[in-house]
């Protein structure tokens, strides 16, 4: 707020005292004429009362001015320093910074119980996630006896089950206080390969073909995390589709392309296809999308500093493209 602004704020702010001040003028020099004085007495006592009012005025605002730009130095900040609010020179400021305090204090015994809500929820979903590994790899043990051999429909329910755990601990890694990132340079082939292993069966069950190019690249990233991320793009491709391929090659040297001949993406999804719980119209076909692997793809990304984008029609199957070329940690 400029100069000119303020004082016209500053003038609005004490309209009662400028009409008690003019009033009494008006009185003032309503009783000297009634007594006949002189007029340049009448003049001469209205200047230095009003000499005097713009000395005091003149004061006032600069405490006025200095206090509006401490308050608004303080709005700007993370933390507020109560203790920085002084200079209390009416009961009503008083009252307010009394209100002011309790009310920090509330909302900052409210932030306290959220956090430790929030930290007791990691943890124990956390544990959970962990906890419930444990029953999954016996009933995988058990499906590889002879009794189980041929539930190879099972197999893949548990493997979807595996892969909703992994997501869950994901959401919760990745939206934590701190990240166990690693960032150096990886061989991109490496990595792809990891992801595509982990699906290799889905390929086969699907009949789906895969075409990989030559990959390579040595990006600057996060091994652990990238894979995290490839596998959910390679789980969204084979869920959404039924017959066909699923091409991986690199464009530029410097972007990693996934594009499968898949169900397509409605055009009025596409731009929301990366907010959290967003499912679009083959979610809720499918009625079990979460909504969550492509965001966790896109969070993830941003904070490694790549960037990722989608392209999709309807019919002709989807293309995602992620841009390695540099990497800036972002730390939010």
């Amino acid at each position: 707020m400029n100069e000119i602004k303020l004082l016209m704020k500053y003038v609005k702010d004490h309209r009662l005292v400028v009409f008690v001040y003019l009033f009494s003028l008006f009185i003032f020099s309503l009783v000297f004429s009634m007594y006949d004085l002189p007029l340049e007495s009448i003049v001469y006592s209205g200047l230095l009362c009003t000499f005097f009012g713009i000395i005091f005025t003149a004061i006032d605002f600069r405490r006025y001015r200095k206090k509006h730009l401490m308050l608004q130095t303080l709005s700007f900040q993370n933390s507020l320093e109560i203790e920085s609010i002084s200079d209390i020179r009416s009961l009503i400021e008083e009252d307010y910074q009394w209100l002011i305090k309790n009310l920090y204090n509330e909302n900052q015994r409210i932030r306290s119980e959220s956090e430790c809500a929030q930290t007791e929820l990691m943890d124990v979903t956390t544990l959970w996630a962990h906890q419930i590994k444990t029953p999954i790899s016996a009933m995988r043990l058990l499906m590889q006896s002879g009794e189980y051999a041929e539930h190879e429909e099972l197999s893949y329910e548990l493997f979807e089950i595996e892969q909703y755990v992994e997501m869950v601990l994901g959401y919760f890694r990745i939206n934590s206080d701190s990240t166990d990132f690693i960032l150096k340079r990886y061989d991109l082939d490496s990595i792809v390969r990891q992801a595509i292993r982990k699906y290799a069966k889905t390929f086969i069950r699907k009949k789906i073909i895969l075409t990989m190019g030559k990959i390579e690249m040595n990006p600057l990233t996060d091994e652990k995390w990238l894979v995290f991320v490839l596998e959910q793009i390679l789980s969204n491709a084979l869920k959404y589709t039924n017959e066909g391929s699923i091409s991986i090659f690199t464009e530029n040297n410097q972007i990693l392309v996934i594009e499968d001949t898949g169900i397509g993406i409605q055009e009025e999804d596409l731009p929301r296809v990366f907010e959290k719980g967003f499912t679009g119209y083959n979610g809720r076909s499918d009625k079990k999308s979460t909504g969550i692997g492509l965001y966790l793809c896109k969070k993830i990304l941003h904070k490694l500093g790549h960037e990722i984008s989608i392209e999709s029609k309807i019919g002709s199957g989807t293309q995602i493209r992620i841009n390695l070329s540099s990497v800036t940690l972002t730390v939010e």
